[in-house]
C-alpha cells in the first residue's frame, strides 16, 4: 500500500483537491464556511496546516501488469549491505549463482546460464569483458526480472532477462556515506565505501552515486585426480595443492542530470564508470603416489586482469498531443580489458616452463534507441520502436615461451577484429479487454550482422535474423479479490558470441581429447526457443503471495562443442546440432506474518522452489542435461522489525548434478547450502550500523569431474576451495 502525504494551508486550494481526488482524500474535514462576519485573518497570525493521505492501492508491477515482471527494489537490494549484485540476485526467486571457486559465478533464470539470460544495463547489453561481479549494489535503483519476453527488450532470453536498471530517482538534498569492512576466515578482507549525492536546482536536478572496494586474499585449495583402467586397477594418484594469495578491486560512479524544459518535455543525462583490477599469484605442487609424475610437478601461477568500462547517453522525452509521447535515447560506450598470464618453472625443472601470455581487448560502440507510444482509448496502449547499434571490439595475444616469441611471424602477435551491427523493430500493443482480462501483443525484428578479421586465419561475414512474436494474458479470476492467472506463449533466441565466430586456434598445452584446442566456427547459426509460461496468483493481504509457474523450452540449434582429431591434434569446434527442451515449475510465498495472526509481530516471510528439468539430443543419458542446468533450488528468508532494530536471515539451497557433456566428458556440482544473516540499528535517524553474515555454514565450493581417454582409461577429478564465513559491518550516515 503506498501513501501519499502532501501537505497545503487550509484554503479552497485543500477542498479543490479532495473533489478531484476523492479516493485519495482520509480523515480530512472540508474547510469550514467562510462567514461574511468572521473577521480577516491578520498577516501575522499563522497558517494551520493539514495532511491530506491517499490510501488507493498501490499499483504493483508484478501484480498489475500484463507483462509478467519482478522487481526489486533498492530496499531489498541493499538489505544484507552486500558488495556485489551478484550476491543480492542470489535471493531472488528463481535465480541461482552458480561458482566453482566462491569468487563471482554465472546468474542463471530456470538454472540455465550459458547466455541463455540475458544480463541487461539499463536495457541495454555491456560490452564484452565488463564483470558484473564489480558492480556495486548501491548505484542500483531496481531490479526487473522478466520471466517471459518482452517485444521493447532484445528477445535474446531464452531463459529470461535481468534487467538492472542504475540509479535515477531524485531526491532533494541527499547526503549519504556508506564506510564498510569485510573479513572472511579463509583469508579474505578489505574495505569498501559508497557515496550518494543529490539535490535540485530549480528545473535541474542532479545525482551522484560512487563505490568503491578493496580486498585481498590468501587461501589453499586441493585438487585430486586418479585413473583407473578398465580392469578396474588404479593407474594414478595424484594430488595437487594451490596456494594462492590475490587482490580485487574495483569503482563504480553514476553521475546523473535532469532537466525540465519549458514545454514540459525533460532531457536526461547520465553516465557510468566502472573500473576493476584482479590479481592472483599461486604456486601449485603436484604428489603423486601412483602412476607417472605429473609434467609441471611445481608450478607458479601468476594472472593479473584490468578492466574499464564506461557508457553514457542523452535521453529525450516529448509529450505530444493527445497522450502521445516520444523517448529517445543515444549512447556512446566502451571498455578495455587487458590480461596477462605467465606459467613458470622453477630453475632446473625436468620440463622447463616460462610461458608469457599478454592479451588486450578495446570495445567501442554506438547506440540509439526510441519508443513512440500513445493510448488509442482507455484501456489500449500502442507502442512501437527501434533499437539499434554498431560496436567493434579489437583484440591482440601476445605469448612468448623463454623470452622468445611463439610465433616469430608475427611481430605484434595475434591481431583480431571484430564488427557488429544489429538493429531490431518492435511494435506491441497492450489491450484491457475487460476489467479483468487484458493481452499483451507484440513482435519483434533483430537483425544482426558480424565482421571478423585477423592476421592468423580469413576474414569472414556471418548474418542472421529473428522475428520474435509475443503473446501475454492476464486474467483475474471473478469474484475474487487477488486470484489471477497468466499465460505467455514467446519466440526467443541466443545469438552466438563473437568469440564463438571467429576461425582462430587457440592452442592447448597438453593436447588431448579431454584437454583439446579450440577454433571458432564461422558459420555458426542463432540457437532459436518457442516458449510457454502459465502462471497462478493469489494476493489475499497486503504484501502477501502465493503463486504457481510452469514453463516449458524448445530449443532448436542447440550448439555442442564438437571434439574431432585432424590428423594431428585433437580440436573442439562450436556446432548448431540437435535439439533441446526444458521444463521449469517455480512455487512462491510471501506474506508478513499479521496476515495470517492477528496481532503478529513485525515478521515477514519469503520462500520459493524451483526445479529443472532438461535433455539434449546428441548427448546418451544419463544427466544429459541442458548447460550443467540447476535440478532443484529453494531459498526460504525471515526479516523482524522492532524499534530501531531491522534483523533477517536468508537461507539457499541448490542441489548437486551430474551433468553428462559428452560422451567421454561428465562435470558434477556439489550441493551448496549458504546460510545469511543481518542486523540493522538505527542510532539516529541519521547514523545506522549494518552487520551481515555470509556462508554461516562454512562451506566450501566443490567440484568434481570425469574424462575417459584411451591412454590413461577413466579419470577421476576432484577440488576443493575454502571460501570460509564472511563479515560484513557497514557504518551508514546521512548529512
Amino acid at each position: 500500500m503506498q501513501f501519499r502525504t502532501v501537505s497545503i494551508r487550509l484554503t479552497l486550494l485543500a477542498a479543490a483537491l479532495a473533489t478531484v481526488f476523492p479516493l485519495h482524500a482520509q480523515e480530512a474535514s472540508p474547510p469550514p464556511a467562510v462567514k461574511a462576519e468572521d473577521p480577516a485573518p491578520q498577516p501575522d497570525q499563522k497558517m494551520q496546516r493539514v495532511e491530506v493521505k491517499g490510501a488507493a492501492n498501490a499499483y504493483d508491477a508484478r501484480r498489475d501488469d500484463t507483462a509478467t515482471k519482478i522487481v526489486v527494489n533498492q530496499e531489498e537490494i541493499v538489505k544484507y549491505g552486500d558488495t556485489s549484485v551478484t550476491d543480492v540476485l542470489k535471493r531472488v526467486p528463481g535465480i541461482t549463482v552458480n561458482s566453482s571457486n566462491g569468487r563471482g559465478g554465472e546468474i542463471r533464470m530456470r538454472g540455465m546460464g550459458g547466455g541463455y539470460t540475458q544480463i541487461l544495463l539499463n536495457g541495454e547489453r555491456a560490452p564484452a569483458g565488463f564483470s558484473i561481479e564489480s558492480l556495486s549494489p548501491d548505484v542500483i535503483e531496481r531490479i526487473e526480472v522478466l520471466r517471459a519476453a518482452s517485444a521493447e527488450f532484445s528477445t535474446q532470453s531464452v531463459a529470461g532477462t535481468i534487467n538492472i536498471v542504475l540509479k535515477k530517482a531524485i531526491r532533494t538534498a541527499q547526503r549519504e556515506v556508506k564506510l564498510g569492512m569485510r573479513r572472511t576466515s579463509s583469508g579474505m578482507r578489505g574495505p569498501n565505501a559508497n557515496i550518494q549525492l543529490s539535490d535540485k536546482l530549480g528545473k535541474m536536478s542532479y545525482s551522484i552515486s560512487g563505490s568503491g572496494a578493496h580486498e585481498s586474499f590468501e587461501r589453499n585449495a586441493t585438487v585430486y585426480e586418479d585413473a583407473y583402467a578398465a580392469s578396474g586397477l588404479q593407474t594414478q594418484a595424484r594430488s595437487t595443492l594451490g596456494r594462492e594469495d590475490g587482490s580485487f578491486s574495483y569503482f563504480n560512479l553514476a553521475p546523473r542530470l535532469n532537466w525540465t524544459l519549458e514545454n514540459g518535455d525533460t532531457l536526461t543525462s547520465q553516465t557510468f564508470l566502472n573500473s576493476g583490477r584482479f590479481k592472483t599469484r599461486t604456486n601449485e605442487t603436484a604428489s603423486t603416489t601412483i602412476g607417472t609424475p605429473a609434467i609441471y610437478p611445481d608450478l607458479a601461477l601468476a594472472n593479473d586482469n584490468k578492466n574499464s568500462f564506461y557508457r553514457t547517453e542523452l535521453n529525450w522525452v516529448h509529450k505530444m498531443e493527445a497522450g502521445a509521447r516520444l523517448d529517445m535515447k543515444v549512447g556512446v560506450q566502451g571498455g578495455e580489458n587487458d590480461t596477462t598470464s605467465r606459467r613458470l618453472t622453477p630453475a632446473g625443472a625436468a620440463r622447463p616452463l616460462d610461458n608469457l601470455i599478454v592479451s588486450e581487448g578495446e570495445d567501442r560502440g554506438l547506440s540509439s534507441t526510441g519508443k513512440f507510444s500513445k493510448t488509442l482509448f482507455e484501456g489500449h496502449a500502442l507502442g512501437m520502436g527501434w533499437d539499434g547499434g554498431y560496436n567493434t571490439r579489437d583484440d591482440s595475444r601476445f605469448e612468448t615461451e623463454a623470452g622468445r616469441a611463439v610465433f616469430p611471424g608475427l611481430p605484434d602477435g595475434e591481431q583480431f577484429e571484430a564488427q557488429v551491427s544489429r538493429l531490431a523493430l518492435y511494435a506491441q500493443d497492450e489491450w484491457s479487454l475487460t476489467p479483468r482480462l487484458s493481452v499483451y501483443l507484440g513482435a519483434r525484428w533483430e537483425g544482426i550482422r558480424t565482421r571478423t578479421s585477423g592476421n592468423t586465419f580469413e576474414t569472414g561475414r556471418s548474418r542472421s535474423s529473428v522475428w520474435s512474436p509475443v503473446l501475454q494474458t492476464l486474467w483475474k479470476i471473478p469474484e475474487t479479490k487477488g486470484d489471477q492467472v497468466r499465460f505467455a506463449v514467446t519466440r526467443t533466441y541466443k545469438a552466438p558470441n563473437v568469440s564463438n565466430l571467429i576461425p582462430r586456434r587457440q592452442t592447448s598445452v597438453d593436447n588431448r581429447s579431454t584437454d583439446p584446442d579450440y577454433q571458432g566456427n564461422p558459420d555458426l547459426q542463432p540457437e532459436l526457443a518457442l516458449g510457454f509460461d502459465a502462471s497462478y496468483e493469489h494476493y489475499w493481504a497486503e504484501g502477501a503471495l502465493l503463486s504457481a509457474s510452469a514453463s516449458v523450452r524448445r530449443i532448436d540449434g542447440y550448439t555442442r562443442y564438437l571434439v574431432s582429431f585432424d590428423g594431428a591434434r585433437w580440436v573442439a569446434m562450436p556446432s548448431n546440432a540437435g535439439q533441446a527442451v526444458s521444463k521449469n515449475l517455480e512455487l512462491e510465498a510471501k506474506f508478513p506474518l499479521k496476515a495470517v495472526f492477528d496481532g503478529a509481530p513485525a515478521i515477514d516471510l519469503r520462500a520459493s522452489l524451483s526445479r529443472n528439468w532438461s535433455e539434449v539430443d546428441g548427448v546418451p543419458g544419463p544427466g544429459n542435461r541442458l548447460d550443467g542446468q540447476t535440478p532443484l533450488s529453494a531459498n526460504f528468508g525471515i526479516d523482524y522489525k522492532t524499534g530501531n532494530l531491522s534483523t533477517g536471515a536468508s537461507f539457499a539451497y541448490k542441489e548437486g548434478m551430474q551433468v553428462r557433456l559428452s560422451e567421454r566428458q561428465t562435470s558434477t556440482m556439489e550441493t551448496r547450502r549458504d546460510l545469511e544473516a543481518y542486523v540493522l540499528y538505527k542510532f539516529t535517524p541519521k547514523l545506522q550500523l549494518r552487520v551481515a553474515g555470509q556462508n554461516l555454514l562454512d562451506q566450501d565450493f566443490a567440484m568434481n569431474s570425469s574424462y575417459l581417454e584411451e591412454e590413461r582409461g577413466l579419470v577421476l577429478r576432484r577440488s576443493a576451495f575454502p571460501v570460509g564465513v564472511t563479515l560484513r559491518a557497514t557504518v551508514e550516515a546521512k548529512f
